[in-house]
């Protein structure tokens, strides 16, 4: 065991195996919808060598794809911590900043199938997990109880922690990366986008985020904002038990399916509210972003597939199965480029033409027997967790095993882009498998 100093107070951390964590650190507090503000001060030393707990959620729509990502969590609206990890002997090292996927309703950074051990050790930088407020406590609150976009701000006072306090762990303020998958991907666009966190971090992995999804967001907004106050029934939404808020939250979602693929990310930041600039300042963000923040940008090659696999329409065609895969297929392709692929190289042009560093990639493995081929989430265990922490994701196949060497690969990749940026990838477009 060993203690660092940060802002607030001394923290007990682990040190093992080379590393040293810092687990389930309080970097915000928060009332039920209200902005996040950084923690009092508190004497003695507090324990940072737990797990955190995970924002309160519904169990997530992808669990059947990756397996269970809260196992050994607990779950607690206090839930504004992170998790930092560093090589034990760390001096001004590039810092990456993790900010997980699940739609905005589900997952946390404190998951193990997020432990960043191997890419903090490998790639020889410190690597922060930040956990936030999800669904109605984090994004669209029920009607009059609070303000939107608080996932967001949480996630712009964690960046504000790591300015702050990451030269304890050895980690370079001035060198942070910025990097997530999926709604974690849509995250880090979003800080892009806001002058809150301009200067926080100077470059950004975005894997797999479902851009281009804001037209029409606000008439879905006041559709599910009118499902929850239904589903409440005049209860006060700040003292509602979690359970019914919860039940809120799903009625919500209900009421956004009708809105076509915006439905597939009901609970996300939306333009014109504080901290993001209005739908016609995008194009000028944009340009500033470019200036100031290399890119890299990419997708897995299947990355629709669960999400058309899940479709109810789907349903009668896999009473024959050979005609469900053929279907599956053909709608992952299309929706794929859709959501994930035809976004991501429309911004990595436009990074282009601003004159800013980009780079891009495609994830193309696929385990041998998996039903959704490279499908989405498929290269997180690339870059976190064990063979252990992923033994039970069904995406894997039946033999539950990845190539070591493409691990290394990504790891490598990565961690490099940290280190030195676009100039250090080996090619402009890269391609995993």
């Amino acid at each position: 065991m060993a203690e660092r100093r940060i802002a607030g107070g001394t923290i007990q951390v682990e040190r093992e195996d080379g590393l040293v964590r810092a687990r389930g650190v309080r970097y915000g507090t928060a009332r039920r919808f209200a902005v996040s503000e950084p923690p009092a001060a508190w004497s003695g030393v507090r324990d940072a060598t737990q797990s955190g707990p995970a924002c309160p959620q519904r169990p997530s729509r992808l669990g059947w794809v990756t397996g269970d990502a809260l196992a050994g969590l607990s779950t607690n609206e206090n839930c504004l911590v992170l998790t930092v990890t560093a090589p034990a002997d760390a001096q001004r090292l590039p810092v990456m900043v993790w900010f997980h996927g699940g739609a905005y309703v589900a997952g946390s950074g404190e998951s193990a199938k997020y432990d960043p051990g191997a890419l903090a050790r490998a790639g020889n930088v410190v690597v922060v997990n930040v956990s936030y407020r999800l669904g109605i406590f984090g994004y669209l609150a029920p009607p009059g109880s609070g303000e939107d976009n608080l996932g967001l701000r949480d996630q712009i006072l964690a960046l504000r922690w790591v300015q702050e306090n990451i030269a304890a762990f050895g980690g370079d303020a001035a060198n942070v990366t910025a990097f997530g998958q999926s709604a974690g991907a849509h995250s880090v666009w979003s800080l892009m986008l806001s002058g809150e966190a301009e200067g926080l971090f100077h470059r950004a992995i975005l894997q797999s985020a479902p851009l281009e999804l804001d037209d029409g967001r606000d008439d879905m907004a006041h559709a599910m904002g009118s499902a929850m106050a239904t589903s409440l029934a005049g209860a006060d939404p700040a003292e509602a038990s979690i359970e019914r808020l919860l039940a809120a939250e799903a009625a919500a979602v209900a009421a956004a399916q009708g809105f076509g693929l915006l439905g597939g990310l009901a609970f996300a930041p939306r333009l014109g509210r504080t901290p993001l600039p209005a739908p016609a300042d995008v194009p000028d963000a944009i340009a500033a972003a470019a200036r100031r923040i290399e890119l890299l940008i990419g997708y897995t090659k299947d990355d629709a597939a669960p999400f058309v696999a899940m479709d109810p329409r789907m349903a009668r065609l896999n009473r024959v199965p050979v005609l469900g895969r053929l279907a599956v297929r053909a709608g992952s392709k299309a929706i794929t480029k859709q959501a994930f692929s035809g976004p991501a190289e429309r911004l990595a042009e436009a990074w282009r033409t601003h004159g800013g560093r980009v780079g891009t990639y495609r994830f193309d493995w696929t385990p041998i027997g998996a039903p959704l081929g490279a499908c989405h989430c498929m290269e997180l265990p690339f870059l976190f967790g064990s063979p252990q922490t992923w033994a039970d994701a069904p995406m894997l196949g039946p033999q539950r095993a990845i190539d070591n060497q493409l691990s290394v690969e990504m790891r490598t990749r990565w961690t490099q882009f940290a280190h030195h940026g676009v100039a250090s990838l080996p090619a402009p477009a890269l391609r995993f498998g």
